[in-house]
């Protein structure tokens, strides 16, 4: 049984906003941002549904977790994203200042690390890897059905 104050627990509940992006047909990435061990934003990727490149998870979390705090600061916050943010949202979440970044999966032609941990805050710790397998699957058989 998953501690609900866990990596693995806050994962599963992105994993689930994942399901819902690929179930609308969008890539399914799903994020959670956490606070003080409450979950206070949750997205999936929209980016088909809103015809808007920027509408990755990381980037609809993020939003809804400052409006949520009433801050564009998130120190105090993690971010649980199933796959590895892009640089776009790495951006963002510079600018953020979110406190830690943990991903279930890497990606390896868009993901951030390729330019390193320097695109993130000085500050933000990131872990990976929370659920990996799951994380890896379920964008691997988006993918596959497509084609």
């Amino acid at each position: 049984m998953l501690s609900i104050h866990s990596d693995a627990y806050f994962m599963k509940q992105a994993f689930k906003e994942a399901e819902k992006a690929r179930d609308r047909g969008e890539v399914p990435v799903g994020a959670v941002v956490v606070c003080k061990k409450q979950i206070i934003a949750r997205a999936h990727n929209q980016t088909e549904l809103l015809s808007d490149v920027t509408a990755h998870a990381e980037m609809l979390a993020l939003t809804a977790a400052s409006n949520f705090l009433g801050s564009k600061y998130l120190a105090s916050c993690e971010l649980y994203v199933t796959m590895e943010p892009c640089i776009m949202c790495a951006g963002a979440l510079k600018w953020s200042q979110i406190g830690r970044v943990v991903y279930g999966t890497s990606d390896d032609k868009g993901g951030f690390m390729r330019y390193g941990k320097e695109l993130l805050h000085n500050k933000t710790k990131v872990e990976y890897g929370v659920l990996h397998e799951e994380c890896s699957e379920i964008v691997k058989a988006f993918f596959r059905e497509k084609r």
